[in-house]
């Protein structure tokens, strides 16, 4: 009898190790030419793939970027750590585990982000996508809030709460911090973490 095999094929394999470098490729691109400034014939010559084939497997550079922040999520181990965090039942360690995720995120993608950034103030339909993510982004952070709002500090509304989160995790303080600081990852990460537990519980 047969056995059936589990598991992705070796063309879909092939097909995502293709995406993967086309991926790999365009995001050193945006990050030193910027997004605008970046064509597929350059991703092309850089991933050293066919301008068809990228067309074929991505279609466009919005598309491509869709895939870089996949890569970015699976690296960065996001939706583990905030599926593991939203389990925790202690609310301090909830948000020492979530200064851990946010300190992950920064520190694989933080040149994603200002991609994003850069790609929004050059292109409408990009300004769009990346109100998309934001939005996406600030419905993820409301489980968390939502989950903590029997231990806020007293007086503190969940709104309040959300907007305190919403400051303290800005990837500007994270910039700021370890680019112009000097400050260690770690330091960073410890940082958060008592200023989330100060400010919301």
């Amino acid at each position: 009898m047969a056995v059936k095999r589990e598991g992705p094929t070796h063309r879909q394999r092939q097909a995502m190790a293709t995406r993967e470098q086309i991926a790999s490729a365009a995001r050193t691109l945006f990050a030193e030419r910027g997004y605008a400034a970046t064509t597929i014939a350059g991703i092309s010559e850089a991933a050293d793939i066919p301008v068809q084939t990228i067309y074929s497997a991505l279609g466009s550079k919005a598309a491509i970027l869709a895939e870089i922040t996949r890569m970015w999520m699976a690296e960065s181990q996001t939706p583990q750590l905030a599926a593991d965090a939203l389990s925790e039942p202690d609310p301090q360690e909830r948000l020492r585990m979530t200064a851990h995720m946010q300190r992950r995120q920064y520190d694989v993608g933080n040149d994603v982000i200002a991609i994003y950034q850069d790609a929004a103030r050059t292109d409408s339909q990009m300004a769009e996508v990346q109100r998309q993510v934001l939005a996406s982004r600030d419905r993820e952070v409301a489980k968390l809030i939502d989950s903590l709002v029997p231990h806020l500090a007293p007086g503190l509304t969940r709104d309040q709460a959300m907007d305190r989160f919403l400051t303290c995790t800005l990837v500007e303080i994270y910039r700021t911090l370890i680019h112009e600081r000097g400050w260690t990852a770690d330091d960073y990460e410890q940082w958060l973490t008592d200023l989330l537990i100060s400010q919301l519980l």
